[in-house]
């Protein structure tokens, strides 16, 4: 299940991706997003530490995307701000681990079916853009 974290990072990255000047306010970020503006700043920070978005100071300031809204998947922010998209960690291509009660990895009965989920996922997500995200019509 996407967290509300991710939820309100991909809305946040869809409105600066639609913004005609590129820059965008924490505050207005928020409002667009609707989201918690405390919180969306938190995320903001993260995804600046991730090289997705760089901040400007000043009057003037705001977020930008570090890069074209066409290279920006919506699998790295969900990874920048949730971790690996995988819902087992002995699936995780980011992040493996054997799971904590599993006996036996290769043995195990749903490792499959979680590594074609893990797969399906990524597939859809990394080759879904904020571009592609922000050309579909608002719905507010």
């Amino acid at each position: 299940m996407l967290s509300h974290k991710a939820r309100y990072a991909l809305r946040a990255m869809v409105e600066l991706a639609r913004e005609p000047s590129g820059q965008v306010t924490s505050g207005e970020l928020a409002l667009r997003a609707d989201a918690p503006r405390k919180f969306l700043e938190a995320i903001l920070l993260e995804l600046a530490r991730r090289h997705i978005v760089t901040s400007k100071r000043g009057k003037f300031g705001g977020y930008v995307l570090t890069r074209p809204a066409v290279e920006i998947s919506f699998a790295e922010i969900i990874r920048a701000v949730d971790g690996p998209l995988a819902l087992a960690p002995c699936v995780s291509k980011t992040a493996f681990r054997k799971c904590d009660d599993c006996p036996d990895l290769h043995a195990c009965t749903i490792r499959q079916a979680l590594m074609r989920a893990r797969d399906a996922t990524a597939d859809v997500l990394e080759h879904y853009s904020l571009s592609e995200a922000a050309a579909q019509p608002e719905t507010m």
